[in-house]
């Protein structure tokens, strides 16, 4: 029989987040062999993390999509506490369906602690103007401003976006859902956005006169 030291029994616990007596077992059981161990902690179904306070999600996995032949790419980084989640299917598909959406609705921030002072400022005042243009009480401007606001984080945060792919729930329920299943605390931290052409000045064209053009009806 394989001698179990605390080495193995911490690697192990690092990589599943179960305990250390049921750690010590199942590598005693399968003597000593750490992928098989890992394996069969997922068949007994004792493969969990322990509590999430003071815990630290630092491991992971950098999830990215590519759209439309490479005009739109996205590279997102989501954060759970141990290796063992960060390599299942549920989380790789968690990092593909949120950079996914990042492609898709072309979010500002990852939540509403990232708007800037700055950010915030010059939206009200673009919120301002368009009410006073619309002819509103002064009265009632300050709570219609408000209102716009908390709309228009909604729209640009991502965990508080409408995940493109189910109307029925936002990107940050997506990413609760999933540390509910693993019992870990799953975090996105941040994202990227590229898309050809993005900020340079382009060429302005009306497209269906250009097809008119080439079908010969002008």
């Amino acid at each position: 029989m394989a001698k179990i030291n605390m080495e193995l029994v911490k690697e192990l616990r690092e990589r599943t987040g179960a305990g250390v007596v049921d750690c010590k077992n199942v590598l005693t059981d399968v003597e000593g062999d750490m992928e098989k161990a890992v394996e069969e902690m997922q068949k007994r179904g004792i493969a969990k993390a322990a509590k999430k306070t003071g815990r630290i999600a630092a491991e992971g996995k950098i999830g990215t999509y590519i759209h439309d032949g490479g005009r739109i790419v996205t590279i997102v980084e989501i954060n759970c506490e141990t290796d063992f989640v960060a390599r299942g299917d549920e989380f790789t598909q968690l990092c593909e369906d949120v950079a996914m959406h990042v492609a898709a609705m072309n979010p500002s921030y990852v939540n509403e602690d990232e708007i800037s002072e700055v950010d915030l400022n010059k939206q009200e005042e673009i919120f301002v103007a368009q009410v006073a243009a619309e002819g509103k009480p002064e009265k009632i401007v300050p709570k219609i401003v408000q209102g716009k606001i908390a709309k228009w984080k909604k729209e640009n945060c991502l965990l508080d976006q409408i995940f493109v792919k189910n109307s029925e729930i936002t990107v940050g329920q997506l990413a609760t859902a999933l540390t509910a299943t693993t019992g870990e605390k799953i975090t996105i931290r941040r994202f990227a956005r590229y898309e050809v052409g993005e900020g340079m000045k382009k060429r302005e064209h009306d497209i269906a006169a250009e097809v008119a053009e080439l079908a010969g009806t002008n």
